[in-house]
């Protein structure tokens, strides 16, 4: 049973990434206290975690808002980041092949492997093991700069934010996103991020230093080429 901090934190996270709280929308302290039944005391513990998440951000003399939407080009630059980064973390991961960042990373697809690809939770269970998986890879890289400016980035979350954004929208660009989403992390036996995933794990268990980097690469610049025009879709009028 978790703690009330955390069921929470859990609860008003929730709640921004279902846009229950939409994005820019005044987040209000005594709402959610009453909402949730709980003191402010644990509903600001809540807050302070989200803005370090990049969900809310503190306005001063109005207190917290939800965040906005990344914008394409936002998107566009965090995959130029990531390009530069994890690439370089998969090859140092592979030379150093220390064996309990290789069972984690093991360990991390099995998980995925057990995703009941049929039930509602599919695809947010996909990001999340996406999300685990990178910031896994970074960690095995020996260098912690480089696993805190990755998972600072809350890239995946930013993701699916964008993708929880078309629950209800018939337009065709939400269309668009929902899709490639779904060939992602859904279609075919083995979804495409989970694929591309053991490929990069032999490569790094094997010792493949530049084809762990050349892997990672191809998997973030493919990644960038698939989700960039469906966001240029979402935005378009």
């Amino acid at each position: 049973m978790g703690s009330l901090a955390d069921e929470t934190y859990d609860a008003i996270r929730a709640k921004i990434l279902d846009h229950e709280i939409s994005p820019g929308q005044h987040v209000g302290i005594d709402e959610l206290a009453r909402e949730l039944g709980v003191s402010q005391t644990p509903i600001r513990e809540a807050l302070a975690r989200l803005e370090s998440d990049g969900l809310v951000i503190k306005i001063p003399l109005r207190g917290y808002e939800a965040t906005d939407l990344l914008s394409v080009q936002q998107f566009d630059q965090l995959f130029q980041f990531r390009a530069v980064i994890e690439p370089w973390a998969a090859s140092a991961a592979a030379v150093r092949r220390a064996d309990d960042e290789l069972g984690a990373l093991h360990a991390e697809l099995a998980r995925a492997d057990a995703i009941q690809r049929s039930s509602a939770r599919a695809t947010a269970d996909f990001v999340e093991h996406d999300s685990r998986f990178h910031a896994l890879v970074a960690r095995a890289s020996g260098n912690g700069w480089v696993e805190e400016s990755f998972v600072r980035t809350h890239c995946h979350l930013h993701l699916f934010r964008v993708y929880t954004a078309t629950f209800g929208s018939e337009s065709a660009g939400g269309s668009f996103v929902r899709s490639m989403f779904a060939e992602y992390y859904q279609n075919g036996s083995t979804p495409l991020a989970l694929a591309e995933h053991r490929q990069i794990v032999s490569a790094i268990a094997a010792g493949s230093d530049d084809r762990a980097g050349e892997l990672m690469l191809h998997h973030i610049e493919s990644s960038r080429q698939r989700f960039i025009p469906a966001l240029e879709a979402l935005s378009t009028p």
